[in-house]
């Protein structure tokens, strides 16, 4: 049992003040009056987020007194333990820590993702790069990486673009990721993906490596105004690919969008109506273009800094070996896990949480 999660005589724990139970208790108070008012209606979108805030702040204070009592509860056996000398609740009690412990570090997770996209959807884009046929296959390992983790988190998945590599796997896709804090947890995923293997397309068996890149960005609400003219955009439209049959459209309803001051091009082909292609293009252009200006501004800071501080987006952040042994290694937190074929399954938390926390640590506060 460790003393620094002992409860109080108090009712309290020393890790309330992770929870900053005050502060949650003062902002609830707030909240519950304004989600009370009885104009609160009247604008749509600022009673959603008001809602939504009050809700999050229900679940925080929560967690915490779920824990407060769990700790009470394994506290109260441990005595009877001791006093008995009782091996079986002795184990309980262990068991009973084992689940408070992991508890906490999914709260811990959530109270670093305090950015502000954190809790929003996710717009993720991945990009076969050098490595010729076996960079395509990668892409398609990674696509379904991240169609499993979604899976798991009860997250759901909208294809908005998928490009078939010329012999297999993929070239690129772009996928509209919904679920709470879906962007907080995936923007750890930004980066250049290494796969090191005996490649299925050697016919001599030799080791390759191919590279993919991945990329992440929130879908913004409708009230962040990112400014474009219809006059800087070229439309084209054209027939969606696919493998044949009836995944091929007879129409023009695929879209490709070219911001032409800045050159982002963007498509869209998952939906058989033009309209519905173009909206959703639209919906990733506004995105790009709001991640263009965020580190421009980064650029900018940095440089008054006088810092030399890398903004793009291209760094190698993790390998996946799979010959001669199996590991993947994350660059960043030097996390390493010898279970690559659980991790190509989906198992990602562990990665993102090393990351999340290094970006704290380094921010001084949330990631």
């Amino acid at each position: 049992w460790s003393s620094g999660c002992a409860p109080s005589a108090g009712g309290s724990t020393s890790f309330g003040g992770v929870f900053d139970v005050a502060g949650l208790r003062a902002r609830l108070n707030e909240l519950e009056a304004d989600s009370a008012a009885p104009d609160l209606w009247e604008d749509r979108e600022r009673a959603e987020r008001i809602l939504r805030e009050k809700g999050n702040v229900e679940r925080q204070l929560g967690v915490f007194a779920a824990a407060v009592s769990q700790l009470e509860d394994a506290g109260v056996l441990l005595e009877l333990a001791q006093e008995e000398d009782d091996a079986a609740t002795r184990a309980e009690v262990s068991d009973r820590l084992d689940v408070i412990e992991s508890e906490l570090d999914a709260a811990e997770l959530r109270l670093l993702l305090g950015g502000e996209h954190d809790r929003g959807d996710a717009i993720l884009s991945i990009n076969a790069g050098a490595g010729g046929t076996d960079a395509c296959d990668w892409a398609e390992m990674l696509l379904r990486m991240y169609l499993r983790w979604a899976e798991a988190h009860g997250m759901k998945v909208e294809e908005l673009d998928h490009q078939d590599g010329e012999e297999a796997g993929l070239r690129g896709t772009t996928l509209l990721i919904s679920g709470e804090w879906a962007y907080g947890y995936l923007k750890t995923e930004e980066g250049v993906h290494r796969l090191v293997r005996i490649s299925p397309f050697d016919a001599q068996h030799r080791r390759h490596t191919a590279f993919a890149s991945v990329s992440v960005l929130p879908e913004l609400d409708d009230d962040i105004e990112v400014e474009i003219d219809e006059k800087d955009l070229r439309v084209d439209t054209y027939r969606a690919g696919g493998k044949g049959g009836q995944h091929v459209n007879k129409t023009d309803s695929a879209v490709r969008l070219t911001h032409l001051p800045s050159g982002i091009v963007v498509q869209c082909q998952n939906e058989r109506s033009q309209h519905k292609n173009r909206s959703s293009a639209m919906k990733v252009l506004r995105a790009r273009l709001w991640e263009r200006a965020r580190l421009e501004h980064e650029a900018k800071l940095a440089s008054l800094a006088g810092e030399k501080k890398e903004i793009g987006f291209g760094s190698q952040i993790r390998s996946y070996t799979l010959h001669p042994s199996q590991r993947v290694k994350d660059h960043r937190t030097d996390l390493e896990i010898g279970n690559a074929q659980a991790v190509l399954d989906g198992d990602l938390d562990r990665f993102m949480r090393a990351a999340l926390l290094q970006r704290a640590a380094k921010t001084g506060g949330t990631a």
